[in-house]
């Protein structure tokens, strides 16, 4: 016989009340209430939920219990058939994915890069598919396209399709990653092409800066990128650097861990040539903190693409990138100095040697990459002018 009783329900306290035949009403200590059946599946025991009181009345409750038994006793698994109706679409499983790795992305550019991939190759083919619906075949449909003409893409493509097959099948929406090794033997080996930001050879960057400031690009976007090359800074960290890092006294920039790729913070020393950059990026001052402030949108960093633009402005670009200037001064710090290799390393924020190295290196050179710094400024100096506008 059911032990309880509509009555019964509504009074009923903290804790747990067994109707009979499974069927379970947990009182919690703050009142709310809610049905759970307990049933052996397949050997295991489950408990599946069947929504709270009063939305569920004790009828139904024993409505859905029944159902549930009923289901058992064929052989079929409830919990199963309700994993399977949520199971979702790639597209909304990409969107999980996305929203989940996009806090730890620090770059604009590689989670627009991430999505965008997915929107242009992907999505057209299996983005309304649902996920356990998804072939090997129809992954070979998306990257075969494109693995031999643009294998680099593809390789990408492959890597994001199999990172979202894989939450898939934490989920247990998926039983195998169809992106994964099952399609190995359809794709041929292709070699991975290392490709490298273009540069100027170090002799040609003073020279360069001085074709940029002949362009009408904006006086925030020219300081920036000088800024960017006597400090052999990533774009990004030029880009967002904040008055608040700046400490004239110490003549050093702090970046903070969370502007860094390595994620650990970075002192940078700085030349006379860099703080004199820094005076002038005082008149592009807009009200914000930002030393080098969008010249359209006040308030907010420039992006990169306004540095980009510059270099093409002064036909550079089909030689040289931003980044590319970090490669230049790393060349001339290898042949022009007698730098250790870890100062110039430290000098570009790079990690140095593996885990157990790492573990036992706890400074950052700072005096000798100040010195290694200036030099690098004295060389600039020097060389502006040697050789005429770069174009």
């Amino acid at each position: 016989m059911p032990n309880l009783t509509a009555a019964k329900v509504k009074k009923a306290g903290p804790g747990k009340s067994h109707d009979g035949r499974g069927l379970h009403l947990r009182v919690t200590d703050a009142g709310s209430k809610s049905w759970f059946l307990r049933l052996t599946v397949s050997g295991r025991r489950r408990d599946i939920g069947l929504g709270s009181w009063p939305e569920v009345s004790l009828a139904d409750a024993r409505r859905k219990a029944f159902e549930l038994r009923s289901a058992v006793a064929d052989g079929r698994d409830p919990l199963a058939e309700k994993r399977r109706a949520a199971i979702p679409v790639f597209k909304d499983a990409a969107r999980a994915v996305y929203d989940a790795n996009r806090p730890r992305w620090r770059s604009e550019r590689h989670a627009a890069n991430w999505w965008g991939s997915l929107e242009k190759h992907v999505f057209p083919a299996i983005g309304c598919m649902r996920v356990d619906r998804i072939t090997q075949s129809d992954v070979l449909g998306v990257l075969t396209p494109i693995w031999t003409t643009r294998p680099e893409v593809a390789r990408k493509t492959r890597q994001r399709i199999r990172t979202i097959l894989r939450w898939a099948m934490a989920h247990e929406f998926v039983q195998l990653n169809m992106a994964g090794e099952v399609i190995d033997g359809a794709l041929p080996p292709m070699p991975r092409v290392q490709s490298h930001f273009r540069s100027l050879p170090y002799g040609e960057v003073a020279d360069a800066l001085v074709t940029v400031d002949q362009t009408r690009s904006s006086p925030s976007a020219k300081l920036c990128l000088r800024f960017a090359v006597l400090t052999a800074a990533r774009s990004g960290e030029a880009r967002n650097a904040t008055w608040d890092e700046i400490d004239f006294g110490a003549r050093e920039w702090k970046i903070p861990a969370d502007k860094m790729k390595a994620a650990s913070e970075h002192r940078v020393p700085l030349s006379d040539a860099a703080l004199e950059v820094l005076d002038r990026a005082k008149d592009c001052h807009d009200g914000s903190d930002l030393v080098f402030p969008s010249p359209l949108k006040p308030g907010r960093p420039m992006s990169d693409m306004t540095l980009t633009k510059m270099l093409r402005d002064a036909r550079l670009a089909d030689r040289a990138t931003v980044h590319g200037f970090r490669a230049s001064f790393r060349t001339w710090a290898l042949e022009e100095t007698d730098a250790p290799w870890a100062v110039a390393e430290a000098a570009l924020a790079h990690s140095l040697g593996d885990a157990v190295q790492q573990a036992y290196i706890r400074g950052d050179a700072f005096a000798k990459r100040r010195e290694l710094m200036d030099q690098w400024a004295e060389y600039l100096d020097r060389q502006q002018g040697t050789g005429g506008p770069v174009t």
